[in-house]
């Protein structure tokens, strides 16, 4: 709003849209000028001031031009209020160039792919589980065929552990590759052995023949001595570091001699030798030379024990491995039926 003096009535808007120029009255009065300049917008505020009355008057720019200024005002404090974009933050599709990048979609053969890798992928692990159960409940089969096969006299819990890469796969062929048998605690004719048996083309029908079957019994000398007879030897079998001791009697000239052998034990099928290594002759009177005795008994024909008559047909001794206390018989067999009727039949000894 301008006021001119005492000719323009307040409230009146001057039309010229250029600088406002100052206007001469009536009465001349000296007017004092005052142009502060540019307010920072781009707008020139004029200040006119009368002489007479000290009383300053206010021009101002046109409405357009103040709006203008206001305007640009305005986006000049938004412009310092805002802040700047992080370049870290700027879409990398348009961060280089300048130009944004199409995004990658996967086609649709990849997706193709994708599916059918996780249908793969279930159907593998559907598998592995399933394959895990199989074998848990073939495993509990043949261990309950294996017990109720057991022959007479023959007592014990058996564990099966059937090997290779699927237990169904080879249930569908019909023979099992590698089954291990362990029965840790069984008895025979009230003797404790350990006896662990390992089957290599086992046959899901136990009345067909196994490929190759090997088992090691394991016994103390208790056992031992309860389950093999040695004719001439009557306190038993003594166990000791890759030995095996036994005592004897002869008589010379009526009179009882007793000795005592250390021999090593021999594998021979169905069958133990015992090669004499040393022999120790109990005390005789100073007439008799016992060293014909000890020649005779180093010397002559190993002691045989014969084992057939213990193991089921077919099956042989491969070899024997004694320690203090404890020995250990390592057995095969190629083409062992496991049922019943076969393992009940027995070897005979010549």
């Amino acid at each position: 709003m301008a006021k001119h003096g005492d000719e323009h009535d307040a409230g009146e808007t001057p039309e010229s849209t250029g600088p406002v120029e100052p206007v001469e009255t009536d009465e001349a009065q000296p007017t004092e000028v005052i142009e502060t300049g540019d307010d920072g917008a781009g707008a020139t505020l004029v200040i006119e001031t009368d002489a007479a009355d000290e009383q300053p008057t206010e021009v101002f720019e046109p409405y357009a031009a103040a709006g203008a200024a206001a305007g640009a005002s305005a986006a000049a404090a938004a412009g310092t209020a805002a802040p700047e974009a992080d370049p870290a933050e700027a879409d990398p599709a348009e961060a280089g160039d300048g130009e944004p990048r199409p995004r990658r979609r996967l086609g649709r053969a990849a997706r193709i792919w994708i599916v059918v890798g996780v249908v793969l992928a279930v159907v593998v692990a559907l598998v592995v589980v399933a394959d895990i159960v199989a074998r848990g409940i073939a495993e509990d089969r043949v261990a309950e065929e294996i017990e109720a096969n057991l022959p007479d006299g023959v007592d014990g819990d058996v564990n099966v552990t059937i090997g290779g890469f699927s237990v169904i796969a080879q249930y569908l062929s019909g023979t099992m590759q590698h089954v291990e048998l362990d029965a840790p605690e069984l008895t025979v004719e009230g003797a404790p052995v350990a006896v662990s048996v390992v089957a290599e083309g086992m046959p899901v029908d136990l009345a067909s023949p196994v490929d190759r079957l090997t088992a090691t019994i394991t016994a103390d000398a208790d056992s031992i001595n309860q389950l093999i007879t040695v004719a001439g030897v009557e306190t038993g079998l003594t166990l000791g570091d890759g030995t095996v001791g036994y005592e004897g009697r002869i008589e010379i000239f009526g009179l009882p001699i007793t000795y005592q052998v250390t021999a090593t034990p021999v594998a021979a099928g169905d069958s133990v030798l015992l090669e004499p290594e040393g022999v120790e002759v109990g005390a005789v009177g100073a007439s008799i030379d016992v060293s014909g005795i000890i020649e005779r008994l180093l010397g002559g024909d190993p002691l045989e024990i014969c084992i057939a008559d213990r193991l089921p047909e077919g099956v042989e001794l491969e070899s024997i491995a004694v320690a203090p206390g404890a020995a250990a018989i390592r057995l095969q067999a190629d083409g062992l039926v496991l049922d019943a009727s076969s393992l009940e039949q027995k070897g005979t000894c010549g």
